[in-house]
C-alpha cells in the first residue's frame, strides 16, 4: 500500500526542524524511517507534513565525558553496536545495538528514533531504562533533559511535545566490576522482542553490591523491576538467589500485561521469568 500525501521539508538545522514542527501542526519527524514510513504505507499515519532531520550534522555522533556517554540523536544502531567508546563503557547498550533487526535496519536506524517511537517492543528502551540514560530535548522554549523513568508514558506514547526534538541520549557508564546482559525472546518474524531482559549486576567481596534490572514488551512502557534489584543487592548470586530474584519479577509488573496472537498476557508473563532467570546467569558470569 503507498502512503497518503504529504508535504516534505528537509531541515538544515536543530532550531529548523524546531520551527517547521511550530509552524505546521500534525507535522511529523522522519529520521532513519523505519518505524514512520511503514506505518505510514499502512495508513495507521498520515501526517500532511515530513520534517526531514536526516542531514543535520549535529544531531550524529559519539563522546565520553566524566563517566557518561553521549550519543546523538541520529547515531545508528550499527555505529553504536561498533563504537569502541560505547564497548567500553557502556556494553551493555553495544550488545543490545547489534541484536537489532538485521544489518540493512542497524546502518539505518537510529537511537533517537528508536526511542522515540515508544514502541514495547524495542530493545533500546529497556536497556536505557536499566542503564538509567537522560533524554535530551531541544524545543520552541529551549533546552530540557528526561529522565528515562519519565520519558515513555504509555503505548508508542512519550513525553516529547509535539514541537520538541530528541537531540541526544545521556548514558551513564556502567559501574566498574560489574557485568551486564541484554536477553530477548525475538519474534520470529519481526526480530523485534516479545519480551527482553537488561541486567546489571556488580559484585564486591563475593556479594552482589549493587543491581539493575529492566523488563520490556510485557507492559506499555519498560519495567523497572525494582523487586528483583532488591532481591539481588545483598546476595551471592548463587544459583537459588538468581531463581528467587526472577521469581520476583512478578511483584513487579502491574495488571495491564501485554498479550496478542503471538504471545498472551499469560505466556509473556511466565517467560519474563526465565529470560529474567537466563540473564541474570550471564550477568553475574560477566561480573566474575
Amino acid at each position: 500500500m503507498f502512503a497518503a500525501q504529504t508535504k516534505y521539508h528537509r531541515a538544515g538545522s536543530v532550531s529548523e526542524a524546531v520551527e517547521l514542527l511550530s509552524k505546521n501542526e500534525g507535522a511529523k519527524i522522519l529520521a532513519g524511517g523505519h518505524s514512520l514510513i511503514p506505518i505510514m504505507k499502512l495508513r495507521l499515519a498520515a501526517p500532511e507534513v515530513l520534517v526531514d532531520i536526516g542531514r543535520i550534522a549535529a544531531l550524529k555522533g559519539i563522546t565520553s565525558r566524566s563517566g557518561t556517554v553521549s550519543i546523538g540523536a541520529l547515531t545508528t544502531h550499527a555505529e553504536i553496536a561498533s563504537s569502541d567508546i560505547v564497548q567500553s563503557n557502556t556494553p551493555l547498550l553495544a550488545q543490545a545495538a547489534g541484536m537489532i533487526g538485521d544489518p540493512a535496519v542497524r546502518n539505518r536506524g537510529t537511537i533517537g528514533g528508536n526511542v522515540s517511537h515508544s514502541d514495547p517492543a524495542s530493545d533500546l528502551p529497556t536497556v536505557l531504562t536499566a542503564l538509567g540514560a537522560t533524554f535530551n530535548v531541544t524545543g520552541p522554549n529551549g533546552d530540557r533533559t528526561i529522565g528515562v523513568a519519565d520519558f515513555a508514558t504509555g503505548l508508542l506514547e512519550n513525553a516529547l511535545d509535539d514541537n520538541e526534538i530528541l537531540t541526544s541520549v545521556t548514558v551513564p557508564s556502567e559501574p566498574a566490576g560489574s557485568g551486564s546482559v541484554y536477553v530477548k525472546f525475538s519474534h520470529p518474524a519481526s526480530r523485534y522482542a516479545v519480551l527482553g531482559a537488561a541486567v546489571i549486576v556488580a559484585v564486591d567481596g563475593g556479594k552482589c553490591s549493587s543491581a539493575s534490572v529492566a523488563i520490556g514488551g510485557v507492559e506499555a512502557t519498560p519495567t523497572k523491576a525494582s523487586a528483583v534489584e532488591s532481591a539481588l543487592v545483598g546476595s551471592d548470586l548463587s544459583n537459588g538467589a538468581l531463581d528467587a530474584a526472577a521469581e520476583a519479577v512478578l511483584g513487579d509488573f502491574g495488571g495491564d500485561i501485554l498479550g496478542d496472537i503471538f504471545a498472551s498476557a499469560e505466556y509473556r508473563t511466565a517467560m519474563a521469568v526465565v529470560y529474567l532467570r537466563r540473564a541474570l546467569g550471564e550477568a553475574r558470569t560477566r561480573a566474575g
